[in-house]
């Protein structure tokens, strides 16, 4: 230790020396240079690197690797070192050492997504598909967007994605066969989702879970549309469609009461409702909007009160409940987004719906049929579009989440109560 110590400045000189020697193209030199630094300090991380590196590209691999064992064992290698140990390995068909190597860089750092493609493809020659396809696929869950990465990499990483998507693929037609006797042996409910969680774990199909923008209530489950069974006043609702859609139809001959449904200020940030911000193409005829009735729009449509008036509506101030006729217009989208709180469900009831609509929460992607209504949780990912040439216009209204009891809704209205009386103003969110 005396004698590195005493002899920092000749090493540093040194370094410089071999430097120069090396932007010179006197690469012999630069490496006798390095050979110096070694004698003085045998573990000098700068000097093993460069001579297993001239070692290497001068395809002396077994010169190479030595360099790069002496640096990993005098435990001054970062990932690179070892990165390097593996590629000299490599070259020399020594699949343990090259292992051990890429074990080694990942101990470093189980990120690193050149140990992580390297390791995948040692797994793919060997013939160790399910240990590549892992590999893989942590490599495809670390690498950044394909237009971030360096030139060099782009083809290993699209590589591993391409292997990952193909085990993945032959995993899943694995299954389908070997599941579809038994899923003969079951109810058509218990079939589908249990189907849909085979999607999920073979990469057919997203995880899509609540996730409440405001307000959160735990261990109620994520379901994308809600069984109808769980809703018995459904049937009525459905049964007023006609009435409900002639007492729409006359509100718009009038063109009175429309408002945009997104009306973001100017000083908040627009994410993705720029487009749709202050805009007419989603639009809204509200009859009720944050827990209170909207009298105006609300006396013009009393069979559409009597129906609203028959639902379980939740009662939060400043709110819920919320009603209203959408509109959306011919070649608009609403981009996907999560409502604000889960205690409640989201009812659509379809008056106008032309050719090229359609909706999707989660996995689960429908088409409205007028008359036919459905609920859904809004706290799942979800969104809209309208690809024809005419209006779509849904009734959209709130119900409790029928999995909370009378004394839990009881407890979810004081708490918005209390939000209100503590800020002196509606609850702080929008419904």
């Amino acid at each position: 230790m005396q004698k590195v110590q005493s002899g920092g400045a000749e090493i540093a000189a040194l370094e410089a020396q071999a430097a120069r020697a090396i932007q010179t193209g006197r690469e012999a030199e630069a490496a006798a240079l390095w050979q110096r630094i070694l004698e003085i300090d045998p573990r000098h991380r700068g000097s093993l690197m460069a001579l297993g590196q001239i070692a290497f590209r001068r395809g002396d691999m077994q010169s190479a690797r030595a360099s790069f064992q002496r640096l990993v064992q005098s435990g001054r290698a970062d990932t690179q070192g070892w990165i390097q140990l593996a590629l000299a390995c490599q070259r020399l068909g020594d699949a343990a050492g090259e292992e051990g190597a890429l074990r080694g860089a990942l101990s470093v750092d189980p990120t690193d997504l050149l140990a992580l493609v390297l390791r995948g493809n040692l797994y793919e020659r060997q013939g160790r598909t399910h240990e590549a396809a892992r590999a893989y696929g942590a490599a495809a869950t670390v690498a950044p967007p394909m237009e971030r990465l360096h030139p060099d990499l782009k083809p290993s990483v699209a590589h591993a994605a391409a292997f990952k998507r193909k085990y993945d693929a032959d995993c899943a037609a694995f299954l389908d066969d070997y599941l579809a006797p038994h899923l003969r042996e079951h109810g058509a409910l218990e079939a589908a989702r249990f189907r849909e969680s085979v999607d999920i774990l073979v990469g057919r199909k997203r995880r899509y879970d609540s996730q409440s923008a405001i307000y959160h209530y735990p261990r109620l489950p994520s379901i994308e549309f809600h069984e109808r069974s769980a809703f018995p006043w459904l049937e009525e609702v459905e049964g007023a469609t006609d009435a409900l859609r002639d007492e729409f139809l006359a509100v718009l001959d009038t063109e009175e009461g429309f408002t945009p449904y997104i009306t973001y200020p100017d000083d908040v940030p627009h994410n993705q409702w720029a487009e749709l911000n202050n805009s007419p193409r989603w639009s809204a005829f509200h009859l009720y909007k944050l827990g209170r009735r909207v009298e105006e729009n609300a006396a013009r449509c009393p069979r559409t009160l009597e129906v609203l008036g028959k639902v379980p509506q939740p009662l939060q101030a400043g709110r819920t409940p919320a009603a209203m006729f959408s509109l959306l217009k011919p070649r608009t989208r609403i981009p996907p987004h999560m409502g604000v709180t889960n205690v409640r469900l989201v009812t659509h009831l379809p008056l106008i719906v032309p050719e090229g609509c359609g909706f999707r929460v989660g996995n689960d992607t429908r088409h409205w049929v007028p008359g036919k209504a459905w609920v859904f949780d809004d706290t799942i990912e979800h969104e809209a579009w309208n690809d024809s040439d005419k209006l779509r216009v849904v009734l959209i209204f709130d119900v409790w989440n029928p999995l909370l009891s009378p004394e839990e809704r009881s407890l979810v209205s004081a708490l918005a109560a209390g939000l209100q009386a503590f800020s002196g103003a509606p609850s702080g969110y929008q419904a």
